[in-house]
This record gives structure tokens, sequence and C-alpha cells, in this order.
């Protein structure tokens, strides 16, 4: 968790604070989410901890923080198959440094096609760089058995 003067200036916090206009799709005690503001699909939803976690690279293989991502991916689902239940193909994933946008951890929710259809390369995964499925993030996470 970063300090305060970092989570003032920080937008998702503003966001997840409620001290921003942004409209919330969904709130609780440990995420908000909301559409992205530069949407790359048919619906583009960010699911992100009210806790300031800047990115994926400070999670570690303990069970909070794989309850936290396990929560975030089921509230990205929940959303998207609800508000795109046409589409055939979903993609839930986060963006590793140094090629994320936002030092805040969120989740980016896709109900697939990509508008415009380019718009996918900003989502590649290319090995420890770019973009990381969320369900990799929660292999690379999970606790270990001695852990729980």
């Amino acid at each position: 968790m970063a300090g305060a003067a970092a989570t003032s200036r920080c937008i998702f916090c503003q966001i997840a604070g409620k001290k921003s206009s942004t409209t919330l799709l969904y709130t609780d005690d440990k995420v908000v989410a909301f559409q992205d503001i530069k949407p790359a699909a048919l619906r583009h939803y960010l699911v992100i901890p009210v806790d300031h976690i800047p990115t994926v690279n400070d999670l570690q293989r303990r069970l909070e923080d794989y309850t936290l991502v396990s929560h975030m991916l089921e509230v990205g689902k929940t959303l998207v198959q609800r508000d795109a239940p046409q589409c055939h193909q979903y993609r839930f994933g986060f963006h590793q440094p140094p090629f994320n946008s936002v030092n805040h951890l969120h989740l980016h929710c896709f109900a697939l096609p990509y508008t415009p259809r380019w718009k996918h390369i900003k989502y590649l995964s290319v090995g420890s760089f770019g973009f990381i499925e969320a369900e990799k993030l929660l292999e690379k996470i999970k606790p270990l058995p001695s852990q729980l």
C-alpha cells in the first residue's frame, strides 16, 4: 500500500474513494468497477482494488493477494457477461510494467470483439512483458500448500 500523498494523486484511488464523477458499475469493500474511458472492445470495464496496489509486481504468493485477484476476476466476469450476453468471447487480464498506464492495479475485462480491431495489439501477451491473462497471474500468485 502506498503513502497518502501518492494515493491522493492517483486517479484510480480517487475513483475508488468516490471522489470523482466516474459512474461505478460495481462497488464493495474490496473493489470497484467502471467503464474504461477509452474502450477497446464492445464492453471494456476496469476492476480495481479499493486499496492502492501499484502493479502486478506488487502482488505476492499469499492468500490475501490471491483472494483479491480472484474476487476482481469474478466481479469482472459477472459484469461483462451480464452486459454483453450475446458475446461468445471474453478476455480478462492486466498490463505488466512498464506497459501499465496507471500505477494502480487494474483488471481489464473485455467482451470481444475489439473495436477497432487493431486495438488487440495493446493487449498482447509477450512472455513476462505486456499483458498477462488473469488466470495466469492467479497461477503465479497462488499460495503454496504450506502457506494455507
